[in-house]
């Protein structure tokens, strides 16, 4: 064989391999332990849906998905770890409601909630149950709305936290029923829920797996849920939006963003291999029954709903005058 019919054959053997590696090379991902980042400490919701599904793809990728509860500064601590990690897939972050706020809420926010993730897919969320003590009279929405309207002054409502999904949602539900509600910020759904039971506040927006057996023994009463429909939990219930506040919507909810340039092949691996999951309908009934509500969208969907929640909760925090340090 001359060189030149050397070089030839050499160089088409290479284009070969090279072209007969690549699909093993896609298939790489994972190459290593993947950690999932989650904002909350263990035993919340979050990071019940979490672990959930990192015990499944653990199984399916055959490499371990570890939980990494980073919990504090709403969200921000786990956001900022997320965005300075390597694009490489091996960090995933649970991203939530929270994040989204904070863009609004925190002036000097060490990192962007839109600019430096890629959208994988939303998780879920859950409903707020709007809740009032008993000693409100009103059955309904629009009785609560026409008892605020006559006494301005009489309603107090609780929130977990100034800047936090509750009192923003409050807000929104304020502004766009028209209606005036004095503020109550604490640190915490448990000290909030407390001080509604004794009725020192009178108006709660809360998650119904912690209002659900309070209802039922009729230490309060549950008015509209806060989702654009009625919640498969409660269906019986109405939402916010038909009892008078047309438009209204106000969930909290979670999905899955790893950091920005991270390879479009691996963040779609990622969708399938999350939506697949999501999908299952063991896994659909156990969180359903926790009132979670899973969704399982794509990436370029899950972007687009950031977006707008990003526009609304903006105009939130504007209505609020909240601001963080």
């Amino acid at each position: 064989m001359t060189s030149a019919r050397y070089r030839l054959a050499t160089c088409a053997a290479l284009i070969g391999l090279a072209v007969a590696s690549h699909p093993a090379a896609a298939q790489s991902y994972p190459a290593k332990p993947v950690r999932f980042i989650i904002p909350f400490a263990p035993g919340g919701g979050n990071d019940i849906i979490g672990r959930a599904i990192a015990a499944r793809l653990t199984d399916v990728w055959k490499q371990q998905m570890v939980v990494d509860n980073r919990p504090g500064a709403g969200g921000n601590i786990a956001g900022e770890i997320t965005a300075r990690a390597a694009p490489d897939g091996h960090t995933v972050f649970q991203f939530n409601i929270a994040n989204v706020i904070a863009a609004s809420i925190y002036p000097k926010l060490a990192y962007d909630p839109v600019r430096d993730f890629a959208p994988v897919t939303q998780i879920g969320g859950s409903p707020f149950l709007l809740v009032v003590h008993p000693s409100v009279r009103a059955n309904d929405v629009r009785e609560l709305i026409a008892l605020a309207k006559a006494q301005p002054t009489l309603l107090n409502y609780a929130s977990s936290g100034n800047g936090g999904s509750t009192h923003l949602v409050t807000e929104l539900f304020k502004s766009m029923a028209g209606i005036s509600m004095t503020h109550i910020p604490y640190n915490g759904a448990g000290p909030a829920l407390t001080t509604l039971l004794s009725g020192q506040v009178q108006v709660f927006f809360m998650v119904p797996a912690t209002s659900r057996a309070h209802i039922k023994a009729g230490r309060l009463r549950a008015l509209a849920v806060s989702s654009a429909q009625r919640s498969k939990l409660m269906p019986e219930m109405p939402t916010v939006a038909e009892s008078g506040v047309p438009g209204f919507e106000g969930s909290t909810w979670y999905g899955v963003v790893v950091p920005a340039r991270t390879p479009a092949a691996i963040v779609t691996q990622l969708n399938r291999d999350f939506v697949a999951t999501l999908n299952e309908p063991d896994l659909r009934d156990r969180m359903s029954n926790q009132g979670i509500e899973l969704v399982a969208s794509s990436p370029d969907e899950f972007a687009r709903f950031i977006q707008a929640e990003h526009a609304k909760w903006a105009r939130a925090v504007k209505i609020s005058g909240a601001r963080l340090d």
